[in-house]
């Protein structure tokens, strides 16, 4: 069999940048995202953001959970859930965004992070939301990655949220599953 030569593998943006430069390269890259329109392109513009994956990459991802653009915002939230490390140094402040939707969003981020981590972002979230949306999204969160470390949270959203139809029923439920893992 004959010896088949191959090229190692290009070496991708974070082996090679230095961090100032990795830092510049994910501000440029974000903002080259902000306006493309061509799918191809945005695609490439994610993975070298996905390649840069350090928490400049992360910032410049979660600036699009604000666009208008539904692809965008979620292209965004996909590419941070396969980065959680770099996720997790920009979800405080997603979480206390002011924008509801924001906070939304930021829940599904959460989803990826270490389950310890994950309750205790939720839980905090829980402790000072206002929006029983919001709420909900932590909540379903909760459901799969709680701690009961989130149960003192939860009953204080139970009864903040009381005359919610939906959420006092989906707060018992993850209640009752995390109390059975005490």
């Amino acid at each position: 069999m004959p010896l088949v030569r191959r090229d190692p593998p290009p070496p991708t943006i974070a082996a090679t940048a230095s961090k100032p430069d990795r830092h510049r390269d994910a501000d440029n890259l974000g903002l080259a995202l902000q306006t493309e329109k061509d799918p191809r392109t945005r695609e490439a513009l994610l993975a070298a953001l996905l390649s840069i994956g350090d928490p400049s990459a992360a910032a410049a991802l979660a600036r699009h959970l604000r666009s208008e653009d539904a692809w965008l915002r979620n292209a965004c939230i996909e590419a941070l859930q396969s980065m959680p490390a770099a996720a997790g140094t920009v979800l405080s402040e997603l979480l206390s965004d002011s924008d509801p939707d924001v906070r939304l969003l930021a829940t599904e981020i959460v989803r990826t992070q270490p389950v310890e981590e994950a309750s205790v972002l939720l839980a905090a979230l829980l402790e000072a939301e206002t929006n029983p949306n919001v709420c909900g999204a932590a909540v379903e969160v909760l459901a799969e990655v709680g701690t009961p470390d989130a149960i003192p949270a939860l009953l204080a959203a139970r009864t903040r949220f009381v005359s919610e139809a939906f959420l006092p029923l989906a707060i018992d439920t993850v209640l009752a599953r995390l109390d059975k893992g005490r």
